[in-house]
């Protein structure tokens, strides 16, 4: 109370004088108003670590991203189960699938235009060489040939008149009854007329040869095994149009088969060797045959030997176009490769299986010398060291990128490998 009455008498004291003077305004100390020291450097902490906070949010949410990025990526590459090739001693019977062929095989077409007036054969008839088989009408042809046939008398007419005229004209020369230009006249005269009658008469041998097509026979002994025509079809030899079979004729007394023989066999095949053949709807039965011929080079596309068996069919039990399973006899002692049927992919290309290499499946083309059911036997294609996917997904793609989910150890090996690089 008494320092406020203080201030206030300092504040109105009056000069001597009688001149009034006003005190200067009071600036407050530290202590006295505003943020200390103190309180800046609290705002300041307060600050960074409100900043602190905020950079490490940021930071955990990148983090957090680039795991859901990584997490997706590794889910979209598939995991796959591998399994390497068991080594198997070939097994002494090579059986390879195979269809029966006709020794021989044609279709049978006309040799001229007309109409089918009749057939004498249908579909499983056997016939004999040279047996009639169908007529064909040939009006136009026929009516040509009476032309040509008349063509043909005219022409051996004036051959004889040119021919009576040229001795005329000869016995007349040598009384000199005549000049020698008018006996080579007509000298030249019957040359020319016997010109036209050969023309005349190579018309008429082709007409009737053309005639003579109105009768289809049969070239060789077999069995009818198509009739496309009938009586009163429209027959075209193919001169504008393309030709109409009539029949389709199979010699089947015997019959070729055609075997993919792998490449790890070729060797062991032989031209002359025995051959048997099985059918399912024949249990039980046996058929044999010989090694009549071979490509004598491997395919590359399939890494197989073209191999031609022969089998007599007397009997005519075996039908063309049969499946067969055609069973040759081996040496033993060579090893081949064996897999579980579900690692194999069949592609348009060919029989594939999926081997993983550095993390990255690769389609591999291999070779079945046998199927066991389960588990196939590998002639050609692949290693005991390469590691194959086991049961496959169709839209599997060369050079994908894949994770081996388990490792086994290849055959002959006493520890487990990492097939997918990792």
């Amino acid at each position: 109370m008494s320092t406020e009455i203080e201030e206030g008498q300092n504040a109105t004291m009056t000069e001597p004088s009688g001149v009034h003077r006003t005190a200067p305004p009071h600036v407050p100390g530290p202590d006295e108003g505003g943020l200390s020291k103190g309180a800046w450097v609290g705002i300041v902490v307060v600050a960074l670590i409100l900043l602190f906070v905020v950079v490490k949010g940021i930071h955990s949410r990148n983090v957090a991203e680039e795991n859901l990025t990584k997490e997706t990526k590794e889910a979209a590459i598939p995991s796959v189960n591998i399994v390497y090739p068991k080594v198997s001693t070939l097994s002494s019977d090579l059986a390879l699938p195979g269809s029966t062929q006709a020794y021989t095989d044609t279709p049978i077409y006309s040799r001229t235009n007309g109409y089918l007036k009749q057939w004498f054969f249908d579909i499983g008839a056997h016939v004999r060489k040279g047996q009639l088989m169908a007529i064909i009408e040939t009006p136009e042809i026929d009516q040509q040939l009476q032309v040509a046939q008349a063509d043909l008398k005219s022409a051996e007419a004036n051959l004889a008149l040119a021919n009576t005229t040229s001795a005329r004209y000869q016995n007349l020369l040598k009384t000199n009854s005549v000049s020698k230009q008018e006996t080579d006249q007509a000298v030249s005269d019957a040359a020319a007329k016997q010109a036209a009658v050969d023309a005349s008469m190579a018309n008429v041998r082709r007409l009737e040869k053309l005639q003579s097509f109105e009768k289809v026979y049969a070239p060789f002994d077999g069995i009818v095994t198509a009739r496309n025509t009938d009586i009163g079809a429209l027959i075209a030899a193919g001169e504008n149009t393309t030709p109409k079979e009539l029949f389709h004729l199979a010699a089947i007394g015997q019959l070729r088969v055609y075997v993919a023989v792998p490449e790890a066999y070729a060797p062991a095949i032989k031209d002359g060797a025995k051959a048997t053949l099985t059918l399912d709807e024949y249990p039980g039965q046996k058929f044999t045959g010989t090694v009549a011929r071979n490509s004598s080079a491997i395919d590359p596309s399939s890494r197989t030997l073209n191999v031609e068996v022969d089998v007599d069919n007397p009997n005519s039990k075996l039908l063309p176009g049969a499946y067969v399973f055609v069973h040759f006899k081996l040496p033993v002692g060579s090893s081949t490769l064996m897999l579980p049927a579900d690692t194999l992919l069949f592609r348009s290309e060919g029989l594939r299986v999926g081997v993983v290499r550095d993390g990255r499946a690769h389609l591999v083309p291999v070779t079945i010398s046998k199927d066991a059911g389960a588990t196939v036997e590998i002639s050609s294609g692949l290693t005991p060291e390469d590691a194959v996917i086991l049961d496959p997904s169709d839209s599997l793609t060369e050079g994908q990128q894949v994770i081996v989910a388990n490792h086994p150890a290849p055959a002959g090996s006493t520890s487990a490998q990492n097939a997918g690089g990792e």
